[in-house]
């Protein structure tokens, strides 16, 4: 990594290098036509003088002018500089912008009518690549106001059925339809309307906490954005900061814990309203004391929404209509919680490993708690 940055910061002194040789030549050229240029004119005058046709006014005044003169010309060599960088920036902005887009609206694409807000994956295929697939013709569907939770090991393609239902990429095979309308014929703005998601790490802005949560619909008032922090339980927090909503939360919201940018993001999601919504791994980043905390905050903002959870603890969707376990992109168990722990399975194995892991956890945290000493070696 050393090496690596010293070779990319030795590659930005040379070119920095050679834009300030180039603008010290561009000065030097432009002061020496200035300098050889008010000679020449000096000279004129002072013959004009001598002749007779003009007097010592009239120099004094060319001098003054072509003095007058130089002070803007000076600037030509930073103009030039800061014009030369503006056009390499906007070179990389055009390309970006030139990048073909991989997901494109149908020519005939409708605006998606929620009605129910029913959810359905029906033999779904999907690979990143041709190397490797993903799913593997999996099928299930999400009845409107229920909540269906997908749980397996890394890699098994949990996350990327959240990206399928936002139709960041399309389907290689199958289909998944909303209220029974294709996603693939549907505009994708009208699509992303329609769905709230609560991510693992939440996107916040470096403005303030009301503008963060006001972000999830534009044109809220400050009453719809206050209500939303009290049902995402983060409104006795905000009344604690010395300016309330106005506060800043820094860049990445790094002045907010874990938990804090956790309510935010949900208060953001109850304040946009969306008829379907999904968990992407909402708690897997807090402690289990938070994750407590935050879970009746979910359980609020999910009430009689059709609810998509994307679950790495399965302590938070013990209570889902349905929950379907994934391994090598296939659908290997399903059913709500208290039938895979009886039948035995990868669900059952994945749960007792998990409780086993909180269980040391706590007693962990315990053990620091009477013995200071323990707690400072950690």
């Amino acid at each position: 990594e050393r090496a690596r940055y010293d070779r990319a910061t030795a590659k930005y002194e040379k070119a920095a290098t050679r834009t300030y040789t180039s603008l010290a030549w561009l000065n030097f050229g432009q002061g020496l036509i200035f300098g050889i240029g008010m000679l020449l004119v000096m000279l004129m005058s002072a013959r004009e003088v001598v002749a007779g046709t003009q007097t010592i006014g009239h120099f004094v005044m060319i001098n003054a002018f072509m003095a007058q003169l130089a002070i803007p010309l000076n600037f030509i060599g930073t103009l030039y500089r800061e014009i030369a960088q503006g056009l390499v920036d906007m070179d990389a902005m055009f390309k970006l912008l030139d990048e073909p887009e991989e997901v494109i609206d149908a020519p005939n694409a409708k605006e998606l009518v929620v009605t129910t807000g029913a959810v359905s994956f029906k033999d779904v295929a999907f690979s990143y690549d041709e190397d490797r697939t993903i799913l593997r013709g999996i099928s299930f569907e999400v009845p409107p106001g229920k909540t269906v939770a997908i749980v397996g090991p890394s890699g098994a393609g949990k996350s990327t059925i959240s990206r399928l239902l936002f139709r960041f990429y399309d389907v290689k095979g199958g289909s998944i339809s909303i209220d029974g309308q294709n996603l693939q014929d549907v505009t994708q703005a009208s699509l992303r309307r329609a769905i709230g998601m609560v991510p693992q790490d939440t996107v916040l802005f470096n403005d303030t906490i009301g503008y963060n949560i006001g972000y999830g619909r534009s044109g809220a008032t400050e009453a719809e954005i206050e209500e939303a922090a009290r049902r995402a339980q983060i409104i006795d927090f905000i009344h604690t900061l010395p300016q309330g909503f106005k506060s800043e939360v820094g860049e990445r919201g790094l002045k907010l814990s874990g938990g804090e940018k956790q309510r935010v993001a949900i208060a953001r999601t109850i304040l946009k309203a969306p008829p379907i919504l999904i968990l992407d791994e909402a708690t897997s980043a807090l402690d289990t004391h938070t994750e407590r905390e935050i879970q009746a905050a979910l359980d609020e903002v999910s009430k009689n929404r059709t609810t998509l959870v994307i679950a790495h603890r399965l302590s938070t969707i013990v209570n889902a209509d349905e929950i379907i376990v994934l391994k090598e992109g296939l659908i290997a168990e399903r059913g709500r919680h208290d039938d895979l722990i009886a039948q035995n399975g990868i669900y059952k194995s994945m749960w007792e490993r998990q409780r086993t892991a909180d269980e040391a956890r706590e007693t962990l945290a315990k053990v620091e708690e009477t013995t200071p000493s323990l707690r400072v070696l950690s």
